[in-house]
C-alpha cells in the first residue's frame, strides 16, 4: 500500500473524500485543499481516470522535519528516483509552502533538483534533464512550518484537462470546479438541468459526461504514472476498458445551455460535437433576461459575470434586478444556483439565498448561492399602519 494526496479546489475536499472511496481509497482523510489516502497502484489509475473533482493526485515518498534548505536537500538526496523513473526522462521540480520560515522557495526548488541530479549520477553515472514546461516527470516538494513532505506526481497534466474544451471565451471555470459545483446543486443525471449563461460549455459538458457515465479521464493522451517504472501497463489497460465498456450511448439528456454572446453559443456546440456530445444538450443564443424555462422543475446554475472596474459593477448592479425577475416570473419550481465572486450578488439580486457555500477559484473567494424560486416576490408584505 502507498499514500497518496489528492489536491482540489478548496471547498471540495469532502465531495472528493467521498468520490475517492467510491474508488477503492482507504483511510481517506479530508485536508484543507485536498485528501490523503492509501491505495496500491491500481486505486491511483482509478483515482486519476475517474474523478472529477481533483486536480492531481501525489505519490508520498517520504517526509522529514527541516531547520534549513540543506536538511531538504539531503532529505531529496537519499530517495531511490533511479528506481522510480529512468535517467532518459525529464523532470521538473516544484515547491509550495505554508508558514515555512525559509527565506527562498526557488533555492529549496534548485536544492531539491540538485539532489535528484546527483543522486542518478551516484546510482546510474548520468543525470536526467530539467525541463519546466513539459516533463516526463514531476517532483511535488511540499513545506509546512516544520516538514518536508517529497511527492511524485502521477497526473501529470492537471486532471481539470480532460481534453474535450477546444473552444474557449473569457475566464472559464476549471472543468474540477465545475464539477464540484454541479455535484454541490446536488444535480443528478435525468433531472433537468440549464445553464443559461453557457460560456464555453462547461458546466453542460461536465454534466453530460456525468449523465453518460464517461469517466473524466478517458480522453486524456498521457498521465504521469505511464512513465514511472512502477507502471503497469495490463491493470491500466483493464481499468480503461471497463470504464470504456460502462459508457452510455450519446442521447439528450435533459441538458440545456444558452448565452447573449454568439460566440459564446459557437464555443459551446463545437466543444460538445467535438467530444461526441452535441446530441446530449441543446444549445441556443438567447439573453437570459428573455428565457423561458425549458421543464417545469429542475436545477439552473450559472456563472454570472461580475465586474472589477466600477462601471463594470454599476452595470451589474442594474443586471441582478432584472435577473430576479426574470427568475420569479419564468422559472418557479426551481433551484437556481449561482456561482460568484460579487458578494453583492444576493443583495442586488433581491431574494435570499437558501444556501452560501465557501468556494475558491483558485486563489479568488467566491460563493455559491442556492436560491429556491417561487413565483411573486420573496419579502413579506409591509405590516400596515
Amino acid at each position: 500500500m502507498h499514500t497518496f494526496f489528492a489536491t482540489c479546489p478548496r471547498g471540495l475536499e469532502a465531495l472528493l473524500l467521498a468520490e475517492l472511496v467510491s474508488v477503492g481509497a482507504g483511510e481517506a482523510r479530508a485536508v484543507a485543499g485536498g485528501v490523503l489516502f492509501a491505495g496500491d497502484w491500481a486505486t491511483c489509475y482509478r483515482a486519476n481516470l475517474e474523478s472529477r473533482l481533483a486536480t492531481r493526485i501525489l505519490w508520498q515518498l517520504d517526509r522529514a522535519p527541516y531547520a534549513r534548505e540543506e536538511d531538504i536537500y539531503r532529505l531529496a538526496l537519499r530517495q531511490a528516483w533511479e528506481a522510480h523513473f529512468d535517467v532518459c526522462c525529464t523532470f521538473r521540480v516544484q515547491t509550495t509552502a505554508i508558514r515555512s520560515p525559509l527565506k527562498s522557495i526557488d533555492f529549496v526548488t534548485l536544492r531539491v533538483k540538485d539532489a535528484i541530479c546527483d543522486r542518478f549520477r551516484d546510482q546510474v553515472g548520468a543525470r536526467p534533464n530539467v525541463d519546466t514546461r513539459e516533463p516526463d516527470v514531476r517532483v511535488q516538494v511540499f513545506l509546512s512550518e516544520r516538514e518536508c513532505t517529497l511527492y511524485l506526481d502521477t497526473s501529470g497534466a492537471p486532471l481539470w484537462q480532460r481534453g474535450l474544451r477546444h473552444a474557449n471565451v473569457a475566464a472559464p471555470l476549471k472543468e474540477n470546479l465545475a464539477a464540484g459545483i454541479l455535484k454541490l446543486a446536488g444535480w443528478q443525471p435525468g433531472t433537468p438541468l440549464f445553464d443559461p449563461m453557457c460560456g464555453s460549455g462547461t458546466f453542460v459538458l461536465e454534466a453530460a459526461c456525468m449523465a453518460l457515465d464517461r469517466a473524466p479521464g478517458l480522453e486524456r493522451v498521457r498521465f504521469g504514472f505511464e512513465r514511472l517504472r512502477q507502471f503497469d501497463s495490463e491493470t491500466w489497460q483493464a481499468i480503461r476498458n471497463a470504464a470504456l465498456a460502462r459508457v452510455k450511448e450519446a442521447a439528450f439528456q435533459q441538458i440545456w445551455a444558452s448565452d447573449v454572446d454568439a460566440r459564446a453559443v459557437r464555443a459551446t456546440q463545437r466543444n460538445l460535437q467535438l467530444a461526441g456530445l452535441g446530441e446530449v444538450v441543446k444549445v441556443s443564443e438567447q439573453d437570459f433576461l428573455a428565457c423561458t424555462a425549458p421543464a417545469p422543475g429542475g436545477i439552473l446554475v450559472a456563472n454570472p459575470p461580475y465586474g472589477e472596474r466600477i462601471g463594470e459593477q454599476n452595470e451589474l448592479a442594474a443586471l441582478y434586478p432584472r435577473i430576479s425577475a426574470t427568475l420569479k416570473q419564468h422559472f418557479a419550481g426551481w433551484t437556481a444556483y449561482f456561482f460568484t465572486a460579487d458578494m453583492r450578488f444576493p443583495k442586488l439580486l433581491r431574494l435570499t439565498p437558501r444556501r452560501k457555500i465557501l468556494l475558491f477559484n483558485g486563489p479568488l473567494e467566491c460563493r455559491l448561492y442556492a436560491i429556491e424560486i417561487v413565483a411573486g416576490s420573496h419579502r413579506k408584505p409591509k405590516a400596515e399602519a
